[in-house]
């Protein structure tokens, strides 16, 4: 399906009726002055949908977003960087619904209608006197202008803002879909690994808008990997909120195809962007299997070798070592013969027949040593077809990773812990 995107700007305010602020509030460095604190806000009514991390432990705003979801539709959405209220307790709990009662008064809306986001240091109170200040400052900015804002303020290792925003004619009206995300670390295909916010002024029933985030997630947020981790706090919402005017999309028909087409085409650059963005990646590397029994052991096979630390580390070296890409997919669990797998990168084949190609090695270390390429995976025992995008493992990533003490050191001075 090619259908006729036209870029734009604004990113998760670029859809009509919406609105974004952004503020700082220090909530892990007071003397930052960076932004931390965010809200988008539907002047209209919306219906909404979200999907969130299957880790067992969840982080409290995760809990109460998906309750606000089952009994309600979201008309805006808070959220800070810099710590996770996961693994909290009770007091996390009472800090989140707190987030979302206040936002919801100052907003003259029902508690439930507000979802509440975090992202941050695990483990960590989170410093509430710092945030409560801030609450009438970020609703008296509300502007649909802030859409970068929104962006900024939600990143935490990322090194920029990624936000993404198309336009496309629907029932004869011009539709928005618009969003941002988050996410370096912690990245891993077992939805969402990060966190993403999408608007649209699109009128959809909730069918179409469900099935839609659940098929755009499993072709791009389901199929990212940076580092194996799945985390506590992984949410995707989507709003849409009907100010395009158009004819309800309902589910089934064509038009909620070319929506959920639309929306998996955002989520997808946004998606690739988390993994380009990774902490201290130097590659940007496609993973596809093909030619397996079925899609589940297609599914294996990609996340064997997208995950494996032996094989993104020879990434990181600019070595195309095939040997490492086989093994895993001999431990991947899927139904393999090792005398039928084919591994290429790019184009030029490194294993023919489960042994070495006649391929020239440097011809293949030359590929390996781009920014970017595509490693091909055939297994030849029938159709089904899987891939991942993911990316190296490098020295620098250990290093960036090795201690948040600091973090705790404050939270001390705070009083927190």
């Amino acid at each position: 399906m090619d259908l006729p995107y036209k870029r734009m700007k604004g990113g998760v305010c670029a859809a009509r009726g919406f609105l974004g602020s952004a503020v700082s509030c220090g909530i892990k460095n007071p003397s930052s002055d960076r932004l931390d604190l965010s809200l988008i806000y539907s002047k209209h009514d919306c219906q909404s949908a979200g999907m969130f991390t299957q880790n067992r432990v969840k982080a409290a705003p995760v809990r109460v977003s998906q309750n606000h979801l089952r009994t309600e539709n979201l008309r805006a959405i808070i959220s800070n960087s810099g710590n996770a209220n996961a693994c909290t307790g009770p007091t996390g709990m009472q800090d989140a619904k707190s987030m979302a009662k206040v936002t919801a008064r100052l907003l003259g809306l029902r508690q439930r209608q507000v979802a509440v986001c975090s992202t941050g240091v695990i483990g960590l109170p989170m410093p509430m006197m710092r945030i409560a200040p801030h609450y009438q400052d970020l609703v008296a900015a509300l502007d649909r202008k802030k859409g970068n804002d929104v962006a900024r303020a939600i990143i935490t290792s990322d090194t920029h803002e990624k936000e993404f925003a198309i336009s496309l004619e629907l029932h004869g009206k011009r539709i928005r879909i618009g969003g941002c995300a988050k996410g370096a670390g912690m990245i891993n295909p077992n939805m969402a690994t990060m966190l993403c916010f999408i608007t649209t002024d699109a009128h959809i029933g909730k069918t179409c808008l469900d099935d839609a985030i659940r098929e755009a997630v499993d072709q791009t947020f389901n199929r990212i990997t940076i580092d194996g981790d799945t985390s506590t706090n992984d949410s995707v919402l989507v709003l849409a909120n009907g100010a395009a005017g158009n004819k309800l999309i309902e589910g089934g028909s064509r038009e909620c195809a070319h929506f959920c087409h639309a929306l998996t085409f955002v989520m997808n650059k946004l998606a690739k962007a988390i993994v380009r963005d990774g902490e201290r990646v130097t590659k940007f590397v496609t993973v596809m299997v093909k030619g397996a029994r079925n899609s589940s052991d297609a599914r294996k096979v990609a996340q064997a070798v997208a995950n494996s630390s032996l094989v993104k580390s020879s990434w990181n070296g600019g070595d195309p070592n095939w040997g490492r890409i086989i093994h895993a997919v001999g431990y991947s669990g899927a139904s393999i013969r090792e005398e039928l797998i084919d591994i290429s990168y790019d184009s030029k084949k490194a294993c023919s027949g489960g042994v070495q190609s006649k391929t020239n090695p440097e011809v293949l270390r030359n590929i390996v040593s781009k920014p970017e390429f595509k490693i091909t995976i055939d297994l030849g025992l029938g159709d089904a077809a899987h891939h991942i995008y993911s990316s190296d493992l490098s020295p620098e990533y250990v290093d960036f990773n090795r201690s948040e003490y600091a973090y705790w050191k404050q939270a001390k001075k705070d009083g927190l812990v």
